[in-house]
């Protein structure tokens, strides 16, 4: 499935991706579901690295004329809408107006509580540190053995709370370094054993930089690879901000593989 990213902020990391009004954040989801987007993510604030939270008074201030809006236009009845959030407040807010996932960068397993009581997804992603923090100096000991551990921590505590819906997010770039990014998405089917969902969201980000120089706006071409390899390797959520290029790519991808000489 291609979750498209819709930002109600000014400072994502990419500025392609944010709504600067009511208007402009409607026309940008009801352009995403019309190329094929069968999730639309919404987040009111920004994880970049180097970023800190802005508060929930100022990200629900963010949000709420667009949830309104999506919900009072039953869009939320033509796509899944998520909230990339870790604020209770706010995604109760969201699961009231039609939206069916949370999506949460904190993994913040007492979520679960609200997920149970709305029958809603719950995407826990792995992150090290904090976005202020986590690109410093990424070290692990044993990169997927640690992320598998603490998905299998994260899920038992998400299970007991009633969360029956689960979806696991590696991460990408969120305290890791390219390499680790690369590796992450090549040996993704190590998290398949959890039996959830899994989402990659590669979608622009540094670590194209990292092997070939280039702006947020040029990075395009390295998303749609990253994101075919994490497809090939059990991604069933392609996280992105280019939503009619990837559905090119996945139908191609899709057309070639039922090709058959007889």
């Amino acid at each position: 499935e291609i979750m498209g990213v819709v930002n109600i902020n000014s400072d994502s990391f990419n500025p392609a991706s944010r709504a600067a009004s009511l208007k402009e954040a409607i026309c940008k989801i009801e352009k995403m579901i019309e190329q094929g987007a069968a999730i639309i993510d919404i987040g009111g604030v920004s994880s970049r690295p180097g970023s800190r939270y802005c508060g929930r008074d100022e990200e629900f201030a963010r949000i709420k004329d667009v949830l309104s809006e999506i919900y009072r236009l039953r869009l939320h009845e033509k796509a899944k809408f998520s909230l990339d959030s870790f604020d209770e407040y706010c995604l109760e807010f969201a699961l009231n107006h039609g939206f069916k996932m949370i999506n949460d960068i904190t993994a913040n397993a007492s979520l679960a509580t609200l997920a149970a009581r709305y029958d809603a997804e719950f995407c826990m992603m792995h992150m090290q540190g904090d976005p202020a923090t986590m690109q410093i100096a990424p070290k692990y000991n044993d990169l997927i053995g640690e992320i598998a551990d603490f998905f299998e921590q994260k899920i038992a505590l998400a299970k007991e709370l009633g969360a029956k819906k689960l979806v696991l997010d590696v991460g990408i770039g969120f305290g890791k370094t390219a390499e680790q990014n690369l590796l992450l998405i090549k040996h993704l089917e190590h998290f398949l054993n959890f039996d959830c969902p899994l989402l990659v969201g590669a979608s622009r980000k540094s670590v194209i930089n990292h092997y070939y120089k280039s702006e947020v706006k040029e990075r395009l071409p390295g998303s749609l690879y990253l994101h075919l390899k994490a497809f090939e390797n059990g991604a069933q959520i392609i996280r992105t901000h280019d939503v009619a290029e990837h559905k090119q790519l996945f139908d191609m991808h899709e057309a070639m593989s039922q090709a058959t000489l007889w």
